[in-house]
């Protein structure tokens, strides 16, 4: 009701958004497209005082990363507001990304965060084809139209021309992460790929604090501060069940990403 009083002070508010699960384009991951909504009311309704994400993630698409960390910094900028991360099981790779669009970063003792590299991985299936008599026809406009195609033995070429797109593509991730968190980086190498949990997260330069949303928001605004979650919606059907494999895939794929990770 303060807020329907004149000249009465209202509570302190935090905006908070849970960002959960496997970065990917599509209806079910973690992508700008799904949490762009949600994040624009975080920012945009009524005046927070900061917005806290909530980060459980193994990562994912680089381009989605990419994509929904500059929706939050564009967003921090044009609004003044600052932005806080809390990890709860991991941010990795993709799920640290989003975490470093933060100002400052929090993690729980059995938090594992970093994984700061590029991964591409596939199967070679071409002796197995041959083993069973099956001949495969490709046919293509352009030299590299087929480049690793798993069905082929696999080509030098191919590959060098594939560790060039990971480094280009580390290297974006690098700078992301040196322009966010800038001296407060070990003097060390922290893009190696290497994870870190809780505490040593913070002794290189990964986290700020070992530190909870709630006690931790309650101690910058005060025991009066109020807490607007956002959460993605998922889309109608899938909250019908009606895609149920695709869900079931879906968890599969990121079971095996955690799994990278102890999880």
């Amino acid at each position: 009701m303060k807020r329907w009083i004149p000249f009465m002070k209202s509570d302190p508010v935090v905006s908070v958004v849970r960002l959960n699960g496997m970065i990917a384009s599509g209806p079910r991951g973690l992508n700008d497209q799904g949490v762009a909504g949600m994040i624009e009311k975080a920012f945009g309704k009524g005046k927070p005082k900061a917005v806290a994400l909530v980060i459980n993630s193994p990562g994912g698409s680089p381009a989605q990363s990419s994509l929904i960390g500059a929706r939050i910094r564009r967003l921090a900028d044009e609004k003044d507001v600052p932005v806080y991360a809390f990890v709860e099981d991991v941010a990795a790779s993709g799920g640290y990304w989003l975490a470093s669009a933060a100002d400052e970063i929090y993690v729980d003792p059995t938090s594992v965060v970093g994984s700061i590299g590029v991964i591409s991985a596939g199967f070679g299936l071409h002796g197995l084809i041959e083993k069973y008599g099956v001949e495969r026809r490709v046919y293509t406009a352009g030299t590299s139209k087929s480049m690793n195609d798993p069905f082929k033995p696999e080509n030098p070429e191919d590959v060098a021309r594939l560790k060039t797109i990971l480094e280009q593509l580390h290297e974006t991730f690098k700078a992301q992460i040196t322009g966010s968190r800038g001296d407060k980086l070990a003097d060390r190498d922290l893009f190696t790929g290497e994870i870190w949990v809780g505490q040593k997260a913070v002794e290189v330069g990964l986290a700020d604090g070992v530190a909870h949303l709630v006690p931790k928001m309650k101690d910058q605004f005060g025991d009066k501060v109020q807490f607007r979650v956002y959460g993605q919606k998922k889309p109608l059907l899938a909250r019908l069940g009606a895609r149920v494999l695709d869900d079931t895939l879906d968890s599969l794929e990121e079971r095996a990403l955690r799994a990278q990770f102890g999880l």
